[in-house]
């Protein structure tokens, strides 16, 4: 992929004296696992969502920070209880966080899909606007080269997502590729299947359930079974966090000696807790402290 420059908006990070971090368990034999959602998680796009009116049908635009805040209620009460939601890969709501039909016009350049285009425009603004609060244990996890796994409700191919983060790559923002484990597109309708979906009608939250038990697994299979091995879930939706709670439960009765935390990241702090056999412990429950975060899941 070509490199292509944007504007000098955003601070770069710079490693000059940064030294590498071992895992928190490295001497035990154990390693860190890093799962995160995408959207207003990581990152903050300005892919919209439409809502339709239920007589009109006329549609209005909404932010995914917006939607996450009221996709429970939309239909049936407060600001949206008039709107609907359009399942409609091409033309209904969601059609913008899914990959569009791959133009196949011999000799016709590759097709920039609209997450790859929402990561260039959210690069040309200042670091503040883009950056989200777990933006930090990202690029920490990135820069010591953790297993990585991208959990996302999006619709896309897993090499959408990777073009998209290469984006961050080429401009300064990451130090190099990340170290992927999974990537779950959990909207995509071959990642569907391919976590059991054959129907095609579980939940998100469902969905991304199954994608944190396939990639512990996963995680499991590739760099073996060691009773001090770390798995930790950052998410900003309270539903979703609720669903991720209770799978990382079932795998820590299924791996009772390894560790797991959720992380439900606000706008402006965060909540990590350990998932203990029959409960959970608060580990840290704060105003976010961008220092504080880089290590959260090796803290």
């Amino acid at each position: 992929m070509a490199k292509r420059k944007l504007k000098n908006i955003s601070q770069m990070e710079f490693n000059l004296f940064r030294p590498i971090e071992h895992d928190r368990n490295f001497h035990l034999g154990g390693k860190s696992f890093y799962f995160f959602d995408f959207d207003d998680n990581v990152a903050y796009l300005s892919t919209p969502i439409y809502l339709f009116h239920k007589e009109t049908n006329a549609e209005i635009k909404v932010s995914s920070g917006e939607f996450a805040l009221h996709n429970k209620t939309i239909g049936s009460d407060g600001p949206y209880k008039d709107f609907a939601l359009n399942f409609n890969d091409e033309t209904g709501s969601f059609r913008n966080f899914r990959d569009a039909p791959a133009i196949t016009t011999p000799g016709s350049p590759k097709q920039k899909q609209r997450f790859v285009e929402d990561i260039e425009v959210a690069l040309n603004k200042a670091d503040y606007q883009w950056k989200a609060p777990s933006w930090n244990c990202f690029y920490h996890a990135t820069y010591n080269k953790r297993p990585l796994s991208l959990i996302t409700a999006r619709g896309h191919q897993s090499t959408t997502i990777m073009d998209g983060i290469e984006m961050m790559v080429q401009n300064g923002h990451l130090p190099h590729t990340p170290n992927y484990l999974s990537i779950y597109a959990v909207s995509h309708p071959e990642t569907r299947k391919e976590l059991g979906d054959l129907q095609l009608k579980s939940s998100v939250a469902e969905l991304k359930k199954t994608a944190i038990r396939e990639s512990v697994e996963k995680a499991i299979a590739l760099y073996g079974h060691s009773p001090f091995h770390r798995f930790g879930m950052s998410d900003d939706d309270p539903h979703n966090v609720e669903l991720i709670t209770e799978e990382m439960r079932g795998l820590k009765s299924r791996y009772p000696e390894m560790s797991f935390f959720v992380i439900q990241t606000f706008k402006d702090s965060y909540s990590k807790r350990e998932i203990l056999e029959h409960r959970t412990r608060e580990v840290v429950s704060e105003f976010e402290s961008r220092a504080r975060q880089l290590s959260l899941f090796d803290l």
